[in-house]
């Protein structure tokens, strides 16, 4: 079997051919692979050090003074966008249930979501993500090929979500590096638009030939109506903002909004590159490195670690209580699927 992975729906299809055949196609992917894995760990390593070497230096005394002294409005406030941004993200599940049709009910479906989200972001996409989300579609009724198109449909959005924002940021206003970087942010603006063109090019794709199928290295893109991709990109940029909003608003404003939001967005990757659940340690060095000659140390992990509680932790809790809902439901019979939908 091969997984066929499109923007708005996932589809999995019997392999016409045999794997590798004739050896050079297997081959290269091999090589791709291995190279791919050594760069991973050497992020990671790289990455370590980083924080290694950060944590000889901290006065943590000082943290835990800046963390206690976070005024109540902005944890209020970081509250209320935390649960903003996790609605925003269950919903991805309701554009799936459109695009294939599935007759799993919508509340259930944003329980999964929610759930699935917030294990996803402690323990990692392969459990909560994937196997989650697998686990609980199948309980519902769903054969694994349409728990595949539901999945893929929300990576789908949230990445082109993540396009356009971060896109748009690097764009218009590049990051202001640490003095003594001295790097040029022409490279960043470059960035910033390749990243924006790529959301375009999809939303283009949907204008002009939704329902179309692409073949693209073995894998099927469908592209949904100019409609579903135009809720796509509005549900995962207002997600993207949330987040960044629960950092700007604990960060009591110090640093701008833009700015908060664009190394919100290079530290998402970074935690993706480094496979690290939860982007532990991810985080917090990527914003040091970006950010401590504009906050104080002190100030700036305090908020970090109030961010870790709010977003991760307290919806943890949340979504263990769903999940427990959702186990203890009857398992329901597999059902043939509505028309698929654009």
């Amino acid at each position: 079997m091969r997984a066929e992975r499109m923007p708005g729906r996932l589809q999995v299809h019997a392999a016409s051919h045999p794997a590798g055949a004739g050896g050079a196609p297997g081959a290269g992917r091999g090589r791709w692979h291995l190279v791919g894995r050594v760069l991973t760990w050497a992020f990671f390593l790289l990455v370590l050090a980083l924080l290694a070497r950060q944590a000889r230096n901290i006065d943590w005394a000082s943290v835990g003074e800046a963390l206690a002294q976070l005024p109540a409005a902005a944890l209020i406030g970081a509250l209320l966008l935390t649960a903003c941004s996790h609605a925003l993200y269950a919903s991805y599940e309701l554009i799936g249930r459109h695009l294939t049709g599935h007759r799993v009910s919508a509340r259930r479906a944003l329980a999964i979501g929610a759930s699935s989200y917030a294990f996803n972001l402690n323990l990692g996409s392969l459990i909560g993500g994937l196997a989650l989300r697998y686990r609980l579609y199948a309980r519902s009724g769903l054969k694994a090929a349409q728990a595949a198109q539901v999945i893929g449909a929300s990576i789908a959005t949230n990445w082109l979500g993540y396009l356009a924002l971060a896109g748009g940021l690097l764009a218009w206003r590049p990051l202001e590096l640490p003095p003594a970087w001295r790097l040029d942010t022409a490279g960043l603006r470059w960035l910033g638009l390749v990243m924006a063109a790529a959301a375009a090019l999809y939303l283009l794709a949907c204008v002009v030939a939704p329902r179309r199928a692409w073949d693209w290295h073995g894998h099927r893109l469908v592209t949904p109506s100019a409609r579903v991709a135009l809720l796509q990109l509005g549900l995962s940029t207002l997600n993207w903002m949330a987040i960044a909003g629960v950092l700007w608003v604990l960060l009591q404003q110090r640093v701008d909004y833009p700015t908060v939001a664009a190394v919100l967005l290079v530290a998402a990757v970074a935690g993706v590159i480094t496979h690290v659940p939860a982007g532990l340690g991810v985080l917090e060095a990527v914003f040091i490195a970006l950010l401590s000659h504009r906050v104080p140390e002190a100030e700036l992990l305090a908020a970090l670690i109030a961010y870790r509680a709010i977003y991760y932790l307290a919806p943890l809790a949340a979504g263990g209580l769903l999940l427990w809902r959702l186990e203890r439901a009857p398992r329901m019979p597999s059902r043939p699927a509505a028309q698929h939908r654009r």
